[in-house]
């Protein structure tokens, strides 16, 4: 088992139990690491570094070439189990574990392209070199909703690097956890190297953001979660001048004008605010629609909602599936009373579902202020709320008051419009779109969003750079010794 990355400490009898949340029957028991399992880890990570390190860039490519074949051939079984654990659609899921392989493809040519340039010395003789290098011990903690995507996407890229990781997945989704990181186990032992380089350690707050953020063995704490708890990891890490790289809440607006096309706004906000029962940090929460179009678009999405597909994730034809924990479920219902209370009114669901498992309905609500309480606090639960607007100005004022800065997107064929949205008085978040949603992001671009969601970048364009400390080195290969700005020391 310690050849595959699995130590078998016997420091802790903790064991958590997930539940499935289509009917929350258990479906798991994993045993929790201690803080003594923890220190061993951390330990043999170290050790497997010495020797990762010294494997070349595009051999280490190789490797994660193979990881992401491993999984592809696993698709399906990764993909249900997600369904299973998570909650969302199978579909959904096994998208999620295609976002891990794409992110191995990309993460394997990067491999022979990461490195800095050759700057001009300004000195004879001399040559001037930005030199990048792995920065060691990366650790990974991950959110529930994205329970094998996120982690790929830093496990991948920070492989590539040069770097171990140290991966702390959520409680509810530890299943999935294991399950993965035993099929990189198998690919990393088949090529001789020590399963450590990519290390699990199942657990909850204690070892997670508290122990990991504190630990000045992790020289990059990746994070994925709430802005409240990604504040006191940035805060601890900060402490001690580590690292960090964090991926946060989104309160993320649809935004459509007099002259969209009503054919790509009513999909693009149901997927994007159905989606993953509205669990994703890229759910379109605000839909702030032009006067002129508002009614229409707003019967038009009740229509499209009341023909959704509800059932259980694993099947294929179901579109929508339960919240992840009952927890969850109490906060939507929450949610719902105070937009009530706010003024605001429900012209869809509304409602806990009469089913087993975590099963709301898809909510819209309409008549808010745009400025109102529960609009601005991002609620993990497929609820939308709906605006009426008058011009571009206030709009994009609108689009931009809230604390988070992830994801946007407007529909509109004004070419002009759409280069402002881009500009610098548009969007200030970190994904901007046109007439596509909120979500739903490729891997080849850099993810990440501004403000409170934390402003870290992962996945594609140079996101790379995050996993990698950088190094400016001057040679002198003259016989002389001349020094810069033309300064004489003699």
């Amino acid at each position: 088992v310690a050849g595959l990355g699995f130590h078998s400490f016997s420091f802790c009898l903790k064991v958590i139990t997930t539940y499935c949340p289509a009917n929350n029957e258990p479906i798991a028991r994993v045993r929790q690491a201690s803080v003594a399992d923890y220190e061993e880890t951390v330990k043999k990570a170290k050790e497997a570094w010495r020797v990762w390190a010294e494997v070349p860039a595009p051999k280490r490519g190789e490797v994660v070439r193979q990881i992401g074949d491993a999984l592809r051939e696993k698709i399906q079984i990764l993909g249900n189990l997600v369904s299973l654990e998570m909650g969302k659609i199978l579909v959904e899921g096994v998208g999620e574990v295609q976002e891990y392989v794409d992110i191995c493809d990309y993460a394997v040519g990067l491999s022979r392209m990461i490195g800095g340039p050759i700057l001009p010395s300004e000195r004879p003789g001399h040559a001037l070199i930005e030199q990048w290098n792995p920065v060691g011990l990366v650790g990974i903690i991950t959110a529930f909703n994205f329970p094998v995507a996120v982690y790929g996407w830093n496990n991948a890229i920070a492989m590539i690097c040069g770097n171990v990781c140290l991966w702390k997945g959520a409680p509810t989704t530890s299943l999935i956890s294991v399950a993965v990181t035993k099929i990189i186990a198998k690919v990393l032992e088949d090529n001789q190297l020590p399963g450590a380089i990519c290390s699990l350690t199942c657990g909850g707050a204690d070892i997670g953001y508290v122990t990991m953020a504190k630990d000045e063995r992790v020289n990059l704490l990746s994070f994925t979660g709430s802005t409240q708890v990604g504040k006191q990891v940035a805060l601890m890490v900060q402490e001690r001048f580590g690292r960090s790289l964090l991926e946060l809440g989104g309160n993320n607006a649809i935004i459509a004008f007099e002259d969209a096309d009503l054919s790509l706004v009513v999909p693009s906000a149901l997927f994007a605010a159905v989606g993953t029962a509205g669990q994703r940090c890229t759910t379109a929460r605000r839909l702030f629609l032009h006067e002129s179009i508002h009614d229409e678009v707003v019967n038009r999405l009740k229509k499209s909602y009341a023909q959704i597909r509800v059932g259980n994730p694993w099947d294929s034809s179901v579109l929508y599936g339960p919240l992840h924990t009952k927890q969850a479920v109490s906060m939507f219902l929450g949610a719902v009373e105070e937009a009530k209370k706010e003024g605001g009114t429900v012209v869809f669901g509304g409602k806990a579902m009469d089913r087993p498992g975590n099963y709301v309905e898809p909510t819209i609500v309409t008549g808010l202020a745009h400025n109102a309480s529960i609009a601005h606090t991002e609620t993990f639960a497929p609820i939308l709320y709906v605006f009426k607007f008058k011009n571009e100005e206030e709009v994009f004022a609108w689009n931009n008051e809230v604390k988070q800065g992830l994801s946007s997107s407007i529909f509109t064929k004004d070419l002009g419009r759409i280069f402002r949205w881009l500009g610098p008085k548009g969007s200030d978040c970190g994904i901007v779109n046109v007439n596509i949603p909120t979500s739903g992001a490729e891997i080849g671009g850099a993810f990440g969003g501004e403000k409170h969601t934390g402003g870290g970048r992962e996945s594609g364009s140079d996101a790379w750079k995050q996993y990698m400390r950088r190094s400016t080195c001057t040679i002198n290969y003259s016989k002389d010794l001349p020094l810069a700005q033309g300064i004489k020391f003699q």
